[in-house]
C-alpha cells in the first residue's frame, strides 16, 4: 500500500496534459475494441481458432469484450485506472500469445505490444492528476 501511495505522489507531482491525453487514448481504443468485438463476434471466433483445444474459449469470448468496454470507460475517465488496466493484461497477453499459436499477424502484433507497454506503463504512472480518482480522493 506504501508503495501505491508513493507512485500517486511521484505522478501527481509529475503529470502532463499528453500523458493525460494518452491515458483517454488508451482507455477509448479499448472501448471501441470492446465495441468491434461485439459487433463481429465471428471474427473473435475465428481468432481463438488456434485455442478450441484448451476448453474455455466460451469463457474467454465473453470475457474480452466487457472488460475492453467496461475497462476503457474506467481508463478514459482514470477511474481505478491501475485495477481496469490490470484486468486488461490477461486480453493483450492473450493477443500476443495467439499471433505465435496461430496465424501471424504483425499489425496485429505491433498494436498489442504497444497497447501493452502503455498499460504496463500506466500501471506504474496511475491515472494521474486529471483524472476522477485524483478529483474523488482530494474531495471537490
Amino acid at each position: 500500500m506504501e508503495t501505491i501511495k508513493s507512485l500517486n505522489k511521484w505522478a501527481n507531482a509529475h503529470t502532463y496534459y499528453p500523458l493525460d491525453l494518452l491515458r483517454v487514448a488508451l482507455g477509448v481504443f479499448l472501448f471501441i475494441k470492446g465495441i468491434h468485438f461485439i459487433s463481429q463476434s465471428q471474427i473473435l471466433f475465428e481468432l481463438f481458432k488456434p485455442l478450441r483445444d484448451f476448453g474455455g474459449v466460451m469463457l474467454v469470448i465473453h470475457y474480452v469484450a466487457p472488460a475492453h468496454l467496461v475497462g476503457g470507460i474506467m481508463i478514459a475517465f482514470g477511474l481505478l485506472t491501475r485495477w481496469a488496466l490490470i484486468a486488461q493484461l490477461p486480453i493483450l497477453l492473450g493477443a500476443i500469445l495467439i499471433n505465435f499459436i496461430g496465424v501471424m499477424n504483425i499489425g496485429n502484433l505491433l498494436t498489442a505490444l504497444i497497447v501493452l507497454f502503455i498499460t504496463i506503463f500506466f500501471i506504474f504512472y496511475g491515472s494521474g492528476k486529471h483524472s476522477a480518482d485524483y478529483y474523488l480522493k482530494m474531495g471537490y
